[in-house]
């Protein structure tokens, strides 16, 4: 006395609803609101980073005012290169944030390599003087006591750039190593002089004195590149952040591509807690584009991968979700032309207070139950998904009749259900023999298809479309 068909689902239309869904994937990038909010985000972030630089820049000019009157005056050209450069890094990537573009970092890395041509040409000029100087070791040689001076000096200069070094910049992050061991070669200069070789301690102080101030240069050449590295990386990241927040409700776009007037995808909820995931994941990758130790590669890595990555990930839980909402609307519009058929041709009406979507959630199963007032027989409707996100749909007819209803009457109902599926413009899939029910098998009828979704309008069975 029971029957059961599968109906498998018309691809196209599911392929339509797609598209329908998909649309909300782009319409809110390139906003002007969401532009001025990236901006001021990223140079937040730029502000920060070269305050930074800024409370190292004023370290190290307290450590070079304790330099010997000559070093300082070597020193003094190279320090106002490196604060011009950062300023004016600082300042273009204030006035780019927002819109960093291919021709800007052409021109960023232009002006890095000027700066790296001039701090070079003022290097092997102090180069030179220091051979000047070396030359003068004859003389100091008649005069041991100068010569023991000269040595001292250019020891404790040195000393005071290992320091500096040491306290202001990240050597460890871009010259691990390199300031041990010139230290170690100091320490050979000043048991040198210990023995009265001054000549050979001098050559090897000044040698020392001079790849100290080479090494401070390269870690701040070095950190400049990691601030315009992080700058790009904290824009992306932020970019993706502010989509993100930008698209939490979302427009519910009709079968013409345009905004139903009244009606939102609350995208939060849709996704179950994927649109969460992204955020955290954004989070994350933010707190490691920010982090100050995080080096050139992994943000390299963080632009050029992770955020591209998170963009599509938001994209797709978007389009899910609103694939999700439109769904569960065509879940009633289905439950609507069942109870249709069943109230025309049986008498069945619609029970409206027992019917509803499972657990009042929107993004379940939704159930409909039918009553035929004269005999008090009833009919249950379920509307699901095969799975989730699936593309198959599933109807369960299930009948409790009080009386013994002929099979014929329930296969009728049954065939009257597709027809009227049918005719309403539900793409339906070649309906399959029904299985022999086994021995024993309650009385009452249970019939089962798998149409494809309608192009839906506003639910009639006692539902209005799902909003959140």
């Amino acid at each position: 006395m029971s029957g059961r068909k599968l109906i498998q689902i018309d691809q196209s239309e599911w392929h339509r609803l797609q598209h329908r869904a998909r649309q909300l994937q782009a319409v809110k990038r390139d906003v002007p609101r969401l532009i001025n909010d990236v901006r001021k985000q990223t140079r937040a972030d730029v502000d920060r980073a070269f305050s930074r630089v800024q409370a190292q820049q004023r370290r190290q000019d307290e450590a070079i005012g304790r330099l010997s009157d000559q070093a300082r005056q070597m020193e003094a050209e190279t320090t106002r290169k490196l604060r011009e450069q950062a300023e004016r890094l600082h300042q273009d990537l204030r006035e780019t944030a927002g819109r960093i573009e291919q021709h800007t970092r052409e021109r960023l890395d232009e002006q890095r390599r000027e700066t790296e041509r001039a701090l070079a040409a003022e290097r092997a000029e102090r180069r030179a003087e220091t051979a000047r100087l070396a030359h003068e070791v004859d003389v100091l040689k008649t005069d041991r006591a100068h010569a023991e001076d000269t040595v001292r000096t250019w020891l404790a200069d040195a000393d005071t750039m290992a320091e500096l070094i040491d306290g202001t910049l990240p050597h460890d992050c871009y010259a691990s190593g390199r300031l041990d061991g010139v230290r170690r070669r100091v320490a050979t200069a000043r048991g040198t002089a210990g023995q009265g070789r001054f000549d050979a301690a001098l050559a090897v102080a000044q040698e020392a004195f001079h790849e100290l101030s080479d090494l401070r240069v390269e870690i701040e050449q070095r950190e400049f590149e990691r601030c315009l590295a992080q700058q790009k990386a904290v824009e992306a990241l932020v970019q993706v952040r502010s989509l993100a927040e930008d698209n939490r409700h979302r427009p519910v776009v009709g079968p013409d591509g345009r905004p139903v007037a009244g009606y939102s995808l609350d995208v939060v909820h849709w996704s179950e807690g994927e649109f969460d995931q992204v955020l955290s994941d954004t989070a994350g990758a933010l707190a490691r584009a920010r982090d100050p130790h995080t080096d050139v590669t992994e943000l390299d890595a963080l632009l050029d991968e992770e955020a591209p990555r998170l963009e599509r990930v938001l994209s797709e839980v978007v389009e899910k979700a609103g694939m999700r909402q439109l769904a569960s609307q065509l879940r009633v519009d289905l439950a609507d032309i069942v109870a249709r058929t069943l109230h025309d041709i049986a008498y069945y009406d619609l029970v409206e207070e027992e019917s509803g979507y499972a657990a009042d959630d929107f993004r379940g199963a939704f159930h409909a139950r039918l009553r035929n007032t004269a005999s008090g027989n009833e009919i249950r409707v379920e509307i699901a998904q095969a799975d989730k996100d699936s593309e198959h749909s599933v109807i369960r007819v299930e009948s409790s009749d009080h009386d013994i209803t002929a099979e014929a009457e329930l296969r009728s109902r049954a065939d009257a259900v597709y027809e009227a599926l049918r005719e309403q413009g539900v793409p339906l899939g070649v309906e399959p023999a029904p299985p022999v029910p086994p021995p024993g098998q309650d009385p009452n009828g249970s019939d089962e298809w798998r149409p494809a979704w309608p192009a839906g309008q506003p639910g009639r069975a006692g539902h209005q479309p799902p909003t959140s």
